[in-house]
């Protein structure tokens, strides 16, 4: 049975997470690296966890978390789809039972708001965990005098995390943003569709969805 473990340990796995990260740096994008994949592998497992789902499928969240911007290896357009076509075939090789390979490959393509959709419990607490991670650390331009909206949504950004309440079955994005560096307005201009996805999401797993802001309940 493969688990994360075992997938942090694969030489080509862990060449493409990195070489993708610097594809997407020499763009200017914010940083994809082990911070975030194992973030986002983290806070996938606890959704799953946290709503009583088994203990494989929250470890296959763990997979598809750590393994869902592999694609940035090739290009940021459409990371999700070339990111489940690059990594069905080294799941199987693995060893990995089809239908587990099918679950979090499908969750990998489908991670992204452009066109992705909560088609099982793995994808949708991939996509809450994805975008829940907004916070200053993932910034990588050091000149201020440049940042551009998603620099400055993201440096902003100085506190960020996700409550699960099993027994009201709520999702809580939480955020704390420095309204002296962007507006929340400025938030919402480029996290709207990926909050719309996160409500999507969490109904999928037969929760609802809250964003609170600086204190502020806002959906």
């Amino acid at each position: 049975m493969v688990v994360l473990d075992d997938i942090k340990r694969n030489p080509v796995i862990d060449s493409f997470i990195r070489k993708g990260n610097e594809h997407l740096g020499a763009m200017g994008f914010t940083e994809h690296s082990y911070r975030h994949v194992n973030l986002v592998s983290s806070i996938a497992k606890n959704i799953m966890i946290k709503l009583r789902y088994s203990a494989r499928e929250a470890e296959l969240a763990a997979i598809a978390g750590y393994l869902h911007d592999i694609g940035n290896v090739v290009s940021r357009n459409d990371h999700g789809i070339s990111g489940a076509t690059i990594c069905c075939p080294i799941l199987l090789q693995m060893g990995m039972d089809p239908d587990e390979a099918a679950v979090v490959i499908s969750a990998i393509a489908n991670h992204e708001e452009q066109y992705g959709q909560p088609v099982n419990n793995v994808a949708a607490a991939l996509i809450m965990a994805d975008k829940s991670d907004v916070h200053r650390s993932r910034v990588r331009n050091q000149d201020f005098a440049t940042f551009d909206i998603h620099d400055r949504v993201n440096y902003a950004a100085e506190h960020s995390f996700v409550w699960v309440d099993e027994k009201k079955r709520t999702i809580t994005m939480e955020l704390d943003i420095n309204t002296n560096i962007c507006p929340v307005m400025e938030y919402f201009e480029i996290f709207l569709t990926r909050m719309v996805l996160c409500r999507r999401a969490a109904v999928f797993l037969k929760c609802s969805f809250e964003l609170v802001v600086n204190g502020n309940r806002l959906l």
